[in-house]
């Protein structure tokens, strides 16, 4: 560089200093520069470049016709890659990409305008590649010696950090408002003692139904809720800065504007929000609406308490029976007895077993009903042979409590489809509940009608009644329990909800009705009517076979229930072998060859589906009448005994008429 373009500070001082810049200014070529050589600068632009070299602030200075631009080390840092080539171009060769946007403040400036910009969006191009860029800045006339404008100064800061950091802030409060407004959980914020909402979600807005809060104080916006403690606690939470934690509290709250406050249950915090000094300046509410938690919960709650009652009675009613059955065994086992008294002992242990006997086929048949694991064998019923089959089964216990039945049948045959043993059952239940429930010399009624397509039977009574608590779950099971605590009456509760399954089964159903306590009940059967006429009920064929003894096997590994099943037999006149285990059995079997054998399913060796099969192999045994005699009595049961070869099968304890019956068909057979 020659001397010519050499500018000591000594020769031009307001160019001395500057940081960077202005050794660049001392050192630069200027020949090239629209601004000349800085000795030729008017004295408003040295003036000017002198303030700006030594200021922090960054700035500029744009001069004469064509803005050759001068700017400090703060501004450097603005250009970025335009750096150092931008010291003394053209401005508008150094900021074409942003020139339309900054022209017009320019021009107002060469007119003599001042501008002030806060946060202007530039998209500026200053390290090789477009950015967005925000700027708060002023454009500011700079006039020379004559007040004529011959340039412009800026002082300039770059807000492009703080704006992305703001608009960063702004996304993920914007995020967190979606997360809160999205989130299954109730939110919302209450600012100042009067718990004014400032935030509410969406479901808190379906706790409360919907309804304007924002803005409102908490005991305008929820007056129902007043008296309920809420707002109480609130106040607590704001005055004591201690947070609150409920479980399962109900609330009612008027959820439609024209409706009834309606029962809600939440789970909920109120947390204090405490300003910079630590005092509380609002409340942040959080918490669930666990109503269907809490009801789930009560209903199982209810259950196990259901279930506690109902072993409570089973224990109960199994304990009455063996009292007796044990205190008659006892006596005939000391062998003392006169004839009348023995048989008085053995009337009690049959009375008492058969009754053992009803409780347990009643649990199978309700648990057999509710899994859907019942089977019905529909045919052509006339109604009126379904009640007086009933009224036989129940005429026992209606005449012991000298009950008056009075029974009104149509004058047209009503015919249903359906099983005649399960339907019969149903109606002898409601009878039998009827007599239990209706004190001694009570009046039942039984009428039976045509309603709308259905064959309608109800049985009316003016017994105790129901109570109305009771009376929407008086077909639940073991409700029973409910309606006589002091179990006065016996039985397990089960009878109605086997009532209704049967009723259900067979296309119906069954409702209960009555005015409370010590005012009768009513219940009603309804099934579907059958529009064509039913073929004759021809009735089970009886056997007519000759009287005689009958050959019998008996094969159990229980040597008391062998021995007594023996003796019974042998009372009736048959012949019976006994043995207990299948290899003897089988054995005994193929010597003796009896006609019927009564085999018990779990045996020690072999179980009794197979002795059933090997007797079915051997030529000798294969016509023998083999008769299944368990404990197992499920639809499953029967069909894996059929499969393996039994003509019958009986769930221990055996019916002896049923027995009879079956030895008395096989006499009559000729074996």
């Amino acid at each position: 560089m020659n001397s010519e373009h050499q500018t000591p500070s000594e020769w031009l001082p307001f160019l001395s200093g500057g940081g960077q810049m202005g050794a660049m200014m001392r050192a630069h070529d200027w020949s090239v520069s629209p601004l000349g050589h800085p000795r030729g600068w008017p004295q408003a632009l040295r003036t000017t470049v002198g303030l700006m070299l030594n200021s922090k602030f960054p700035m500029f200075v744009a001069w004469g016709p064509e803005l050759g631009f001068l700017y400090n080390d703060s501004y450097a840092t603005i250009l970025g890659e335009k750096h150092p080539q931008a010291l003394g171009r053209r401005f508008h060769d150094i900021w074409r990409e942003i020139w339309d946007d900054i022209h017009p403040l320019i021009v107002r400036a060469l007119k003599g305008e001042s501008t002030y910009m806060d946060r202007l969006p530039l998209r500026m191009n200053r390290h090789g590649y477009d950015e967005d860029t925000w700027f708060r800045f002023s454009y500011s006339p700079v006039r020379d010696e004559d007040g004529t404008v011959a340039g412009m100064y800026c002082a300039c800061v770059e807000m492009t950090g703080e704006v992305l950091a703001e608009r960063y802030r702004e996304q993920e409060n914007q995020r967190l408002m979606t997360l809160f407004e999205q989130a299954p959980g109730i939110f919302a914020v209450l600012r100042g003692p009067d718990h004014v909402f400032e935030i509410a979600n969406e479901s808190y807005l379906q706790l409360i139904g919907r309804r304007e809060l924002i803005g409102k104080p908490a005991r305008e916006a929820l007056p129902e809720v007043a008296g309920q403690g809420f707002f109480e606690l609130l106040d607590q939470v704001y005055h004591s800065g201690e947070p609150f934690v409920g479980h399962a509290v109900p609330v009612r709250v008027q959820r439609d504007a024209s409706g009834p406050l309606e029962e809600r249950y939440v789970d909920f915090v109120y947390q204090p929000i405490r300003g910079p000094k630590g005092e509380v300046e609002g409340i942040f509410v959080e918490g669930s609406d666990v109503t269907v938690r809490k009801r789930v919960e009560d209903d199982l709650r209810a259950a196990n308490r259901q279930k506690d009652q109902f072993l409570a009675m089973l224990a109960h009613e199994l304990r009455n029976p063996l009292a007796p059955i044990t205190t008659a065994a006892q006596l005939l086992q000391r062998g003392s007895l006169d004839p009348q008294r023995a048989r008085h002992a053995s009337e009690i242990i049959v009375r008492q077993a058969e009754h053992m006997t009803d409780l347990v086929n009643d649990l199978l048949d309700v648990s057999r009903v509710t899994r859907g694991l019942a089977e019905i064998e529909k045919e052509d019923l006339d109604v009126a042979s379904i009640v007086h089959g009933a009224v036989e089964q129940v005429r026992p216990l209606l005449d012991a409590r000298r009950h008056a039945l009075r029974i009104e049948l149509p004058p047209q045959a009503l015919h249903v489809s359906g099983d005649r043993t399960r339907l019969v059952q149903v109606v002898s239940n409601i009878l039998n509940n009827a007599a239990k429930y209706t004190p001694s010399g009570g009046e039942i009624a039984l009428r039976v009608r045509s309603e709308e397509g259905e064959a309608v039977i109800a049985v009316r009574d003016n017994g105790q009644g129901i109570d109305p608590q009771v009376l929407p779950y008086i077909f639940d099971l073991f409700t029973q329990a409910e309606r006589t605590p002091d179990r006065s009456q016996g039985g397990l509760g089960i009878g109605l909800a086997l009532v209704k399954s049967l009723v259900a089964l067979h296309g119906g159903r069954v409702a209960a009705h009555s005015e409370g306590v010590n005012h009768g009940s009513e219940f009603v059967v309804r099934l579907p009517l059958l529009r064509a006429a039913p073929a004759p009920d021809a009735g089970r064929p009886q056997a007519q076979g000759q009287e005689g003894p009958v050959r019998v096997l008996v094969v159990d590994d229980n040597a008391d229930a062998a021995q007594m099943l023996a003796t019974l037999l042998e009372a009736h006149g048959h012949a019976v072998s006994v043995e207990y285990d299948g290899t003897t059995g089988l054995a005994r079997a193929l010597r003796e060859q009896p006609e019927v054998m009564l085999l018990d399913i779990g045996l020690p060796d072999m179980d009794g589906h197979e002795l059933a099969r090997r007797l079915r192999a051997a030529p000798d045994t294969a016509g023998a009448c083999l008769i299944a005699l368990t404990g197992y009595g499920q639809n499953e049961d029967r069909e894996r005994a059929r499969e393996a070869g039994f003509d019958r099968h009986l769930v221990k304890p055996a019916d002896l008429s049923e027995l009879l019956h079956i030895l008395a068909a096989v006499r009559g057979t000729g074996g």
